[in-house]
């Protein structure tokens, strides 16, 4: 993982920093392979790698610039590659952020939580479905492909974003996949 730090203290419970970068949705994706299969869940990565992706997607498109929140892309050159000790201090004194964007996975069988935490307070809006948007659909994806989602304010600042799935159960594990 070339842009995260992965942390992990009870192997059931995984953490990874993220770079704010554009390659930190690659990252939580790598990150999310390696862990699932690491607890033998390989067939919930295609549900939990979309479910992360949007979910990253979204803080660093949100939390970490929420002045571009109506623009449909961010620009690499917005986010450096390797930012040293005084383009940190220029965001900071720029945003007042100084949390970074972690994604967790928790397994407690049969159930797999994917997890989002960013600096930003305030909670996700799910958009009404525009078709010919090239955004807009993502907290729709999370409701599809997952079992539920939610977020929760982080004590003195920030928020994680939650997306429940289905690990052991036999049922397929979003509910885009089931029979009505």
């Amino acid at each position: 993982m070339s842009t995260g730090t992965a942390l992990a203290v009870d192997p059931h419970v995984v953490t990874c920093t993220l770079a704010p970068r554009l390659e930190a949705v690659r990252t939580a994706r790598e990150f999310a392979r390696s862990t699932l299969q690491d607890w033998g869940l390989g067939a919930l990565f295609d549900d939990v790698a979309l479910v992360a992706s949007e979910l990253v997607t979204n803080a660093l498109r949100h939390a970490l610039d929420p002045g571009r929140e109506n623009q449909a892309a961010i620009e690499p050159s917005h986010f450096p590659v390797q930012p040293g000790p005084r383009q940190a201090e220029q965001r900071q004194q720029l945003t007042g952020h100084t949390l970074p964007i972690r994604i967790s996975l928790v397994h407690r069988a049969p159930q797999v939580v994917c997890a989002v935490s960013d600096p930003s307070s305030s909670g996700p809006v799910a958009r009404e479905a525009d078709f010919v948007a090239e955004s807009g659909r993502g907290l729709h994806l999370v409701d599809s492909f997952s079992r539920s989602w939610g977020w929760h304010p982080l004590a003195g600042a920030g928020k994680v974003v939650w997306a429940l799935f289905e690990a052991e159960s036999g049922e397929p594990a979003g509910r885009h996949r089931r029979s009505a």
